[in-house]
């Protein structure tokens, strides 16, 4: 690293927790990041000098904003395209590159890469409007995907008998045949500009029952090594075959048959990687940085085992943000706390993280509960 890469003008889409924490890495390199974001109070608004308010699907204010940057990166995938793609012609370096990101922003392109690319995923049918859902009644049971727009659980919904299907999305989607498995696994796979690849170790994830959102997440994940070996493979077949610069989560399934399938992808931090600030050598967010700027990947290697409780909003209350729980968490041991500096609460918003470190699977199992009914979010 010189003393000129510093000096870098880097541009980040997107100014929430996921920025952040890119930034507070930054920081330890002396790089000054530069962020867009719509709301005037964003989560990364304090730590930066740079901050410009406007829309992240409005061509001129994106172009604008990476017009004299060095390097433009995400961490939302909601953006404009078009206005990427120019900056690129210009010389912006953009990754992750312009064409991924459309891709990833519509699912029904994600699927049809896995397939034309003999990506391992379930099975699915393209569906146009919900009288074309319920046409395909003889795939059901199924998960209906909307093609775009879909976020943190939104847009996705499990439809089991035909009486369901007139919950069907009437938009642009997708039936994906419901998966038989036995757990839900992640993998965060860096690749730089000179084609270095890095994977963290495999995840395991457990969702809110309802929300479709990530409860705990437990590092490692409780497979064979040789599953382990197949995820981690496969998380590098991906990034590879996109041929794409940054930080990949790979989402998988780890079916009743030890079959493991991709289920979606994001091409940035992501919420399964938020316990490497603490259990791993190098933590995601400083990884992206290396990948987008050619640096020598870091160690991924893990420090400790780990839990990553998230922190969502308690349901039924809107408002000023009120944290009870905070002194009882500081009281215990190896217990990280990360809140994102959102000013607003509602119902299941993602407001922080803890994550816990022990040597013992089972007591970090039992101590992430104890966190979950400690730790609440109201207004």
């Amino acid at each position: 690293m010189s003393s000129t890469t510093t000096s870098l003008k880097i541009g980040v889409l997107g100014g929430g927790q996921l920025g952040r924490m890119m930034i507070q890495s930054a920081i330890d390199f002396n790089l000054d990041i530069a962020v867009l974001d719509p709301d005037p109070n964003a989560p990364c608004r304090p730590l930066v000098a740079d901050f410009t308010e406007g829309s992240l699907k409005d061509f001129d204010t994106v172009y604008t904003f990476c017009k004299g940057k060095d390097v433009v990166t995400i961490e939302i995938e909601h953006v404009n395209v078009e206005a990427l793609k120019k900056a690129a012609s210009e010389g912006v370096k953009v990754f992750p590159q312009p064409e991924i990101i459309a891709l990833i922003q519509d699912k029904r392109k994600q699927k049809t890469f896995y397939k034309a690319q003999r990506i391992p995923t379930a099975d699915f049918v393209l569906t146009d409007s919900r009288q074309d859902v319920r046409a395909h009644h003889a795939f059901l049971p199924a998960v209906n995907k909307l093609g775009k727009e879909g976020y943190d659980g939104r847009g996705v919904q499990v439809i089991r008998t035909k009486q369901d299907l007139e919950k069907a999305f009437d938009q642009p989607g997708l039936l994906e045949k419901l998966v038989d498995f036995e757990c839900e696994l992640s993998v965060i796979v860096a690749r730089n500009e000179r084609g270095e690849t890095k994977t963290f170790p495999v995840v395991e994830l457990s969702y809110h029952p309802e929300q479709n959102l990530v409860e705990f997440l437990f590092a490692p994940a409780n497979i064979s090594s040789e599953m382990e070996t197949k995820a981690a493979a496969l998380a590098v077949d991906v990034i590879e075959k996109l041929d794409m610069v940054g930080l990949l989560a790979v989402e998988m399934f780890l079916t009743s048959e030890g079959e493991i399938l991709v289920n979606e992808i994001a091409p940035r931090t992501h919420n399964s990687g938020h316990q490497t600030i603490e259990a791993n050598v190098t933590s995601q967010f400083e990884q992206h940085i290396r990948a987008i700027l050619n640096w020598p990947l870091g160690s991924t290697d893990a420090v400790s085992p780990s839990v990553m409780v998230n922190v969502l909003g308690e349901d039924g209350f809107s408002g000023k943000a009120k944290y009870q729980g905070i002194d009882e968490l500081m009281a215990m041991d190896n217990v990280h706390i990360h809140l994102y500096g959102k000013k607003l609460t509602k119902p299941f918003r993602k407001m922080g993280h803890i994550t816990l470190l022990d040597s013992d699977m089972e007591s970090l199992k039992k101590k992430a509960r104890i966190v979950k009914e400690t730790l609440k979010v109201i207004a």
